[in-house]
């Protein structure tokens, strides 16, 4: 080793690192969530048995989401009127329904998200390029949870993972979202897509 380098390199060591991702504070996403009116976006979804599904998605907060699934899938999942209808292409029969209360996905499509609240979040971690945070109902941590995934530098919501209350993992990745447009209400309406089906 050059002496003079081997004399430099405890200093090189005072010198500061590139910058890595800060872990983005509670109340910050929660602002930015707050701040997601409408959102439109692309997603690909890996299921619990390692399976691939893609659509789009569509939310409009609070308290509604469609996830439309390109071919084959082609299935349908609206959220709305505080319920959960999942639309099986292959079936004739009505759409299978819950409440969305029972879903770790109700965390995020409330009218005011605070994950500052008492033992809602369970872990909020940095891993050099993103912050994830993961949530669940403190009342109801039966109904399972979801990790949410952002990055920083502007904070940016770019995937999730709901565990349910089964254990099963499902990871939700957003592409490009288009924030702010105009969603109709019919886009979210259970009632509706029955009757539209039904005919």
């Amino acid at each position: 080793m050059n002496r003079r380098f081997a004399l430099l390199a405890p200093l090189l060591l005072l010198l500061p690192l590139p910058a890595a991702a800060e872990k983005v504070s509670l109340a910050a996403l929660s602002k930015y969530l707050n701040g997601l009116t409408t959102v439109e976006a692309d997603f690909t979804q890996v299921n619990s048995d390692g399976t691939i599904s893609t659509g789009k998605i569509y939310i409009k907060r609070p308290g509604r989401v469609r996830f439309e699934y390109g071919p084959p899938d082609r299935s349908l999942v609206i959220a709305g009127s505080n319920n959960v209808a999942i639309f099986d292409s292959k079936s004739n029969q009505p759409p299978e329904q819950y409440p969305l209360k029972r879903t770790p996905l109700n965390l995020i499509l409330a009218a005011n998200i605070d994950l500052g609240r008492a033992k809602m979040v369970v872990g909020h971690t940095e891993d050099g390029t993103s912050t994830r945070v993961r949530a669940q109902d403190p009342e109801h941590p039966e109904y399972g949870s979801i990790e949410l995934v952002f990055t920083d530098n502007p904070v940016e919501l770019r995937q999730w993972v709901i565990t349910d209350d089964l254990g099963a993992q499902t990871t939700v990745i957003l592409g490009e979202m288009k924030k702010g447009g105009n969603l109709g209400t019919r886009l979210f309406d259970i009632s509706a897509e029955i009757e539209t089906r039904a005919n």
